[in-house]
């Protein structure tokens, strides 16, 4: 079992906040190694494959927070402004990712493309640990059901966009690539 089917095989068993977390730990270590490549020469096709991976990442991450974790969240503690700006926070990182893919690593302002929406993203990630998730755990939510619903979604989303093979949610699939396509 690779390192991705690892994480997708235990990600099914996670509350909603560890699962959140651990995507957001994810795509946390991608930026640093795109980070890492930005100082070295000829590591355009690492940069592409980084870069697909950090938006195929955000966009299965995004989808599911704004079609079960959020709808989950405000019943359960109300459309409070942190609501409001996950919602602004998430329009303007989709736009970011819009942007990137339509782009080469070799033009002009790629980097600087790929680190303003590294830095959107720890602001976001920050937002929720910070101020969203400590409200979540006093309110009265099935945290376990709930990552069960996001884990679920979230293969779906996986597969759909050739992530992760058809029989990996039983456990038998096997990766199809590295790096997942572009979103």
């Amino acid at each position: 079992m690779n390192q991705t089917e690892r994480q997708s095989a235990g990600s099914s068993k996670l509350d909603a906040l560890a699962l959140l977390t651990q995507d957001h730990d994810k795509v946390k270590k991608l930026f640093e190694e795109f980070e890492k490549l930005k100082t070295i020469e000829d590591t355009e096709d690492e940069k592409l494959d980084i870069v697909q991976e950090i938006c195929a990442e955000l966009t299965i991450h995004a989808k599911i927070e704004e079609e079960i974790f959020y709808p989950a969240v405000i019943e359960a503690i109300g459309q409070l402004d942190i609501m409001d700006e996950a919602a602004v926070e998430h329009k303007e990182t989709k736009e970011q990712i819009e942007q990137l893919v339509l782009m080469a690593p070799e033009e002009e302002f790629y980097d600087a493309k790929v680190t303003v929406l590294k830095e959107m993203v720890e602001h976001h990630i920050k937002e929720e640990e910070g101020k969203m998730f400590p409200l979540i755990q006093k309110a009265s939510i099935d945290l376990a059901a709930l990552g069960q619903r996001l884990s679920q979604r979230k293969q779906e989303l996986q597969m759909d966009m050739g992530m992760i093979g058809a029989s990996m949610s039983t456990g038998q699939g096997r990766e199809q690539t590295q790096r997942g396509p572009m979103p």
